[in-house]
């Protein structure tokens, strides 16, 4: 359950237009949140990379569990890419821009993302949600 709740709170941050249509007030918590979006952003994306990680090591549950193991999968895995987004600029910093043509490759993905962000935002609420009910009904 944690894991739906947190890709449900990183999907907020990654779009923040749905959020400003539905709630006007929602744009002063926004920009409270900005400075710190790379330190979120970054410390999503090692918490995605870490469940796709555990989920693929224990590959054995997709015998006994499938629909959650796939489900765990899916959501690590937007949690990633959405953590890489957030944290671009500290990820680039701290690791793409110590190897030799790091940077560009991270660029260049970067802007192959970019314009998905809002769609995997959305695409994150409902995987979120969906790991947050499947908890319930399959753990």
């Amino acid at each position: 359950m944690i894991w739906g709740i947190t890709l449900i709170l990183l999907s907020i941050i990654a779009v923040p237009s749905l959020l400003l249509a539905k709630k006007p007030n929602a744009k002063e918590l926004l920009e409270k949140i900005e400075p710190y979006q790379g330190w979120i952003g970054f410390v999503f994306f090692i918490w995605g990379l870490w469940g796709v990680i555990s989920s693929l090591l224990n590959i054995g549950g997709l015998s006994v569990y499938p629909i959650w193991w796939i489900t765990l999968l899916a959501g690590n895995i937007v949690e990633a890419v959405l953590g890489f987004m957030l944290g671009f600029g500290l990820i680039n910093k701290f690791v793409l821009s110590k190897t030799e043509g790091g940077e560009e490759k991270g660029n260049r993905l970067r802007e192959k993302l970019a314009p998905k962000q809002g769609q995997l935002g959305v695409f994150g609420l409902f995987v979120g949600t969906w790991m947050i009910v499947a908890s319930f009904l399959f753990l």
